[in-house]
């Protein structure tokens, strides 16, 4: 498929970034006690932001 990403298909500032935001997305989730209150959207929405980059750049 065209649209499956591998990590090597980022740009090492991409990378960082990525790996950067998962920890944020993790430390959230550690924080959160069972309630779903702990809000996580944003975090996902930029790392999906990086993808939709990395994806048109390989599709040309």
């Amino acid at each position: 498929m065209a649209d499956d990403l591998k990590f090597s298909d980022f740009t090492r500032g991409e990378q960082v970034r990525i790996v950067a935001l998962g920890a944020r997305l993790a430390k959230r989730g550690l924080a959160d006690d069972g309630s779903d209150r702990v809000y996580t959207a944003d975090l996902k929405a930029r790392i999906e932001r990086i993808e939709d980059t990395a994806r048109a750049r390989k599709s040309k």
